[in-house]
């Protein structure tokens, strides 16, 4: 076990240089090579491909129940679609116009749950939803589908939906437009770090027995007397293979699940149906929106959302059938066009032109096949997710959603187990807070990071990251006042971040830190460079880079934030 940094109440001694930056080399770091030596040495019960939302919730929920398991991430943990949601753990509103009734119960249900298990993550947000004259969801529609909103999370939602008309829509966010506006409603959902989220439920993994490896890359299956026994992989960081042994193997990759089962032994096949969603970030100020915002687009009816996110406002999403494979999707001119049109006909005032885009994303959605029907109709296909063995005993696992990652990972090992796990081995998974969880409450951890740190947005930042667990990241902070320093003007995010990132969340690369750990990436218009040049030094020397791979490092996050930010203009 590494050891952990010193004791939060140590003082610190040192003074702050940018020599001082890279003093933590001297502290223990992660142990990858143990994890590997474990991948390579044993035989595991249960192994996961794929250390998303899915996969990682699937490694939770079988070590818990005490099985032996592994999973293997070619990326980063959520370096796929779970890092590009719209940051929403919601019961899903919208899709109560297609009738998905129980995907809405089981999404409420969950929801319910993980503002318990992870407070910290996982916050309750106030939507206002503005109607207008003529909108296709009238007020009647609206307050209809709001009460049955309601009705489906049993009214155990945070709050219930209320009606608001036109004076009190304006009072609660005054920047809407006025023309047309006919009233309205509030309804709750919570907002979530996606991000934070998987990582955190990773750890929880590792933290009850799972062997979980990121940057690892399945490059084959092994199989014995027709069946699949496990899987050959590269370890990207060092470049050499080994092999890992399992009885069950999880294919849990959403949008690269045809290509990985492909890579087992089995024919192509097209289980996985794409939707590409993308989302913009501009400045919050400029919109003047107090909570989160719905609001169906005038241009063709779509629900939408405009959501607080620091000092940035996400707007999103857009729906359209991927046309590319999951690792070349982008943003393209066209979306971000239909996205600021759209609010700029709601926030008039606002006048939004691209160059107030401060990063736009795309993500796939990964829909099951069964479930979408015609390919090219994405919005009103389920996100209800499927488990389907292959002939080779692979379990692969499509579909689903954030929300109901839970949920969707009992489903899989009960499926592929063969059995059902009694009811007091699956309510661990529903009483077990998520690392950091088990806080007395939100507002109370703000408050003690707020009385050590002395800064307001970077005591919420660390409470809200860390929950219970941001004195682990403020002791790096301690130790050396160095680390205290932002990494960028303007956002709450620390140096100290960057060390626990490394030693504590098996941080291997600059993309880990500045994309995946914090939001540095999207929430600067060079989208992390400069940050990623001043972090080198640090993140090198805890990884013993050399010069050389330094220098490497620093070019693959350039191609890594040009794949991901980069605007498709065709």
């Amino acid at each position: 076990m590494p050891t952990p940094p010193p004791d939060p109440g140590i003082a610190a001694t040192q003074s702050a240089s940018p020599d001082r930056l890279t003093a933590h080399a001297q502290l223990v770091k992660m142990p990858r090579h143990e994890a590997v030596r474990a991948l390579s040495h044993n035989r595991f019960d249960l192994l996961v491909i794929g250390g998303g939302i899915t996969g990682t919730g699937v490694a939770r929920e079988a070590a818990l129940r005490g099985l032996r398991v592994a999973l293997l991430e070619r990326d980063d943990f959520a370096a796929g679609t779970s890092s590009r949601s719209s940051r929403l753990i919601h019961g899903g509103v919208r899709y109560l116009e297609h009738g998905h009734l129980g995907l809405v119960f089981e999404a409420s249900r969950e929801r319910r749950l993980l503002l318990a298990l992870a407070p910290h993550l996982v916050r309750p947000l106030a939507f206002t939803w503005p109607v207008y004259r003529d909108a296709r969801v009238p007020r009647w529609k609206l307050r209809a589908g709001l009460a049955l909103y309601d009705a489906l999370s049993l009214f155990r939602n945070v709050g219930r939906h209320r009606a608001l008309d036109v004076a009190e829509l304006l009072d609660a966010e005054p920047e809407l437009d006025r023309n047309g506006l006919v009233g309205g409603a509030r309804y709750w959902d919570a907002a979530t770090d996606d991000t934070r989220l998987t990582l955190a439920t990773a750890l929880a993994a590792r933290e009850a027995g799972a062997v979980v490896l990121n940057h690892a890359d399945v490059t084959g299956g092994i199989t014995e007397n027709g069946a699949l026994d496990g899987v050959v992989w590269c370890d990207t960081i060092d470049g050499r293979m080994h092999e890992t042994h399992a009885g069950i193997v999880v294919n849990c990759t959403g949008p690269w699940s045809d290509t990985t089962a492909a890579l087992t032994g089995l024919p192509a096949a097209h289980a996985v149906h794409g939707a590409v969603g993308a989302h913009v970030a501009v400045s919050r100020q400029r919109l003047g929106i107090r909570d989160a915002i719905t609001i169906t687009s005038p241009l063709d009816g779509r629900v939408m959302f405009v959501l607080p996110a620091g000092v940035h406002a996400i707007i999103g999403t857009t729906e359209r059938p991927a046309t590319s494979g999951p690792d070349e999707v982008r943003a393209s001119g066209q979306e971000i066009a239909y996205l600021l049109r759209s609010v700029n006909m709601r926030f008039p005032h606002a006048n939004l032109t691209r160059d107030d885009v401060i990063s736009a994303w795309a993500g796939i959605r990964p829909l099951a096949a069964s479930h979408t029907g015609d390919a090219s109709n994405t919005g009103s296909a389920s996100r209800e997710h499927a488990i389907v063995p292959a002939a080779n005993g692979l379990v692969n696992v499509t579909g689903g959603k954030l929300t109901t990652y839970r949920a969707m990972a009992i489903d899989v090992v009960d499926r592929a187990t063969g059995r059902s796990a009694s009811k007091g081995v699956t309510q661990r998974s529903r009483t077990e807070p998520l690392p950091g969880g088990d806080m007395i409450s939100a507002e109370h951890t703000v408050h003690d990071a707020t009385v050590a740190v002395h800064d307001t947005a970077v005591a919420e930042r660390l409470a809200h990251a860390y929950g219970s667990r941001w004195r682990n990241v403020w002791s790096y902070a301690q130790r050396d006042v160095a680390l205290r320093e932002r990494l960028v003007d303007g956002l709450p995010y620390l140096y100290a971040e960057v060390a626990h990132a490394v030693e504590r969340e098996a941080a291997c690369t600059l993309a880990d830190v500045l994309v995946r750990r914090t939001h540095v990436a999207f929430e600067t218009r060079d989208h992390g460079v400069a940050a990623a040049n001043r972090i080198a030094p640090l993140v090198g020397t805890l990884l013993g880079w050399s010069d050389a791979q330094r220098e490497q490092a620093l070019a693959a996050y350039a191609a890594d934030v040009e794949r991901i930010f980069s605007v498709d203009e065709s």
